[in-house]
């Protein structure tokens, strides 16, 4: 993983036990790529975002920002 500048891997995210936000999210993304973030209102694209600044944690898998 570390060619890549952020990578996140099977990650769930959980608000209470009955709702989930995230479901099995992997990704990668090498330095100086563009990305965009597309899906209906509710769908979990802030949630993402937050996970992928740091400001969140997961609720099972991995996010990791290369060093």
């Amino acid at each position: 993983m570390s060619e890549f500048v952020y990578s996140m891997y099977r990650a769930d995210k959980f608000y209470g036990a009955e709702r989930q936000v995230l479901a099995n999210i992997s990704l990668s993304f090498f330095h100086g790529a563009k990305i965009g973030v597309l899906g209906p209102n509710g769908s979990g694209k802030s949630t993402l975002l937050r996970i992928m600044a740091g400001r969140e944690e997961t609720s099972s898998g991995e996010a990791r920002l290369a060093p």
